[in-house]
């Protein structure tokens, strides 16, 4: 028993310092200079279907899943009808609105209900977390039919 309480003292301090290191925020990453997300389809505008696939374009770094520590690599976070920007110093959250692609996914297909819907990309790192700068695509509109 008396192995017992030093061990959880040192999980409680190991707990309570990686929390503090998260409500602090963590460090990003640096993006290469001319990195750029896009999208290859769907076209701004475009009419679809309730599912649909849209394809993720990069230029200037490469795609690894999340996890991978390779230089100027992160994968794809594709935010669908987000009203505000996440936190970008912490890890990305999975949610409806903010769709992972950690195995390193470049195409996806989706479905939305009818109506009109915003896209973006937005590239994190290893660990979820934006580059800095932001490596987003600008939004589009799709209208799903």
């Amino acid at each position: 028993m008396k192995l017992t309480l030093p061990c959880l003292g040192l999980a409680g301090l190991l707990l309570a310092a990686s929390t503090a290191a998260l409500a602090a925020g963590m460090p990003r990453t640096p993006a290469p200079e001319g990195a750029k997300v896009y999208f290859i389809e769907p076209q701004d505008g475009a009419t679809v279907g309730q599912t649909f696939t849209v394809k993720f374009g990069l230029e200037g770094m490469g795609v690894a899943p999340a996890g991978v520590d390779a230089p100027s690599t992160g994968h794809h976070h594709l935010l669908v009808d987000l009203k505000e920007q996440p936190a970008m110093d912490m890890p990305l959250p999975m949610t409806d609105n903010i769709r992972h692609f950690g195995k390193g996914q470049t195409e996806a297909k989706i479905t939305l209900p009818p109506g009109k819907h915003t896209l973006q990309l937005l590239l994190g790192d290893k660990n979820h977390v934006p580059f800095e700068p932001n490596v987003e695509s600008k939004q589009i509109t799709v209208n799903v039919k």
